[in-house]
């Protein structure tokens, strides 16, 4: 019996170092004002001409997601700038000395401001208390109101071309009175509604800092509460050869705390990593549990390769080849759990160029890993180490 048929392969395009499968899809987790960090990888990629087919986020990542999806290549860069220079501008830039005592003192110092004051262009807070708010009301559920950021949104996203352009958009929220997922894709044809900008604040609408959002009477919570990364929702509807690469805001592995602060963090760390690698782990596994079925049916003799029962089996297991690459932010040390609304200006920055410079190392270090994977039509993951160095699992 025949192996799956592979999609064809794009050549690279301009300087794209690697050359790229039937579609490329970008996964961005939620954490806040560690969005920028995804910025960065958005540009570099961008910059090398690697062109994205399909982007999925949650939470930040569903914004930084609409400013690619909702504008044409030519300017996505600059919305995506424009979007994070706004949202840093009410805060001083503490661009200061890595002095990790100074460091943590601004670090916090800014997330208090945000705490009290909210983010311009983002949320700003409620100031009738919670309980002294009618009951049912956006007030009553949340501290912050976050008007500004539809305004924002209005303002950078052309939600035509998110609606009807080239790219697939697919976003994750949570219903709040049956506790499901729900995914608003503009190319499921399951999906027929038109996405703006309230599918993309209920996708981070995190309580109880955030209202929820209604939609066509149903309400809707940050997905992140139930996966903070679409990768498991990418790999279910995957078709042909794909290149993923998630960015994680989150890093699953960290060392152990040894003081409250660092307790703080990483317990986000572990709550919202969303165990990406695990993920990732049963997905190597189930393709090799495939390539065994398929191995098995291709012994069949002709009279049973033909049943209906090893037609229907060969159809379960054919796939495309998959390669996942994990460009995930490593935390600096003067971070604290506040890190994911810290959104001062330096900061901000330093989370971009972070963006940026992994990228550039995993070009520098994988690419021809990663296209030798393409090329073949095999499946693997890769991860770039705190040391720089590029591991695969293949599978």
């Amino acid at each position: 019996m025949d192996m799956p048929k592979q999609m064809p392969k794009r050549p690279g395009r301009g300087h794209a170092p690697v050359p790229l499968p039937d579609q490329v899809a970008l996964v961005l987790q939620g954490g806040g004002a560690l969005g920028s960090y995804q910025a960065g990888v958005i540009e570099r990629l961008h910059a090398i001409d690697i062109e994205i087919d399909w982007v999925a986020g949650i939470s930040i990542g569903a914004v930084n997601a609409a400013l690619i999806a909702g504008n044409p290549p030519e300017r996505r860069v600059e919305k995506l700038t424009a979007f994070w220079d706004l949202v840093s501008s009410g805060l001083p830039n503490f661009c200061l000395p890595e002095q990790q005592d100074i460091r943590e003192a601004a670090h916090l110092m800014a997330a208090g401001a945000v705490a009290l004051w909210g983010i311009p262009g983002f949320f700003r807070p409620n100031w009738l208390p919670a309980n002294w708010a009618p009951a049912g009301t956006p007030e009553a559920l949340s501290y912050y109101d976050t008007k500004p950021l539809r305004e924002t949104l209005d303002s950078l996203v052309d939600w035509d071309l998110l609606n009807h352009g080239p790219m697939r958009f697919s976003i994750g929220a949570v219903d709040i009175q049956n506790g499901n997922f729900v995914y608003f894709d503009n190319q499921d044809p399951h999906w027929r509604g038109r996405i703006d900008a309230r599918h993309v604040m209920a996708s981070g609408a995190l309580p109880p800092g955030l209202p929820p959002v209604e939609i066509e009477g149903r309400h809707y919570w940050d997905g992140g509460l139930l996966s903070n990364t679409p990768l498991a929702y990418v790999l279910d509807n995957q078709a042909g050869d794909l290149l993923i690469f998630q960015v994680d805001l989150f890093p699953a592995e960290g060392p152990l705390p040894r003081e409250m602060t660092e307790v703080w963090s990483r317990q986000k760390d572990i709550q919202y990593s969303s165990r990406t690698r695990q993920v990732t782990d049963l997905y190597l596994r189930e393709r090799h549990e495939h390539e065994a079925i398929r191995a098995l049916l291709d012994r069949l003799p002709a009279e049973l390769a033909q049943s209906p029962e090893a037609r229907k089996l060969a159809g379960m297991v054919q796939e495309g080849a998959v390669n996942i690459v994990h460009l995930i932010y490593r935390t600096r040390a003067w971070e604290s759990g506040a890190r994911d609304f810290e959104f001062s200006r330096g900061t901000m920055q330093d989370h971009w160029q972070q963006g940026c410079h992994a990228v550039s190392a995993l070009i520098d270090k994988g690419n021809r890993l990663i296209a030798q994977n393409i090329t073949s039509g095999k499946s693997a993951t890769f991860d770039i180490a705190p040391s720089g160095q590029i591991k695969e699992k293949q599978a």
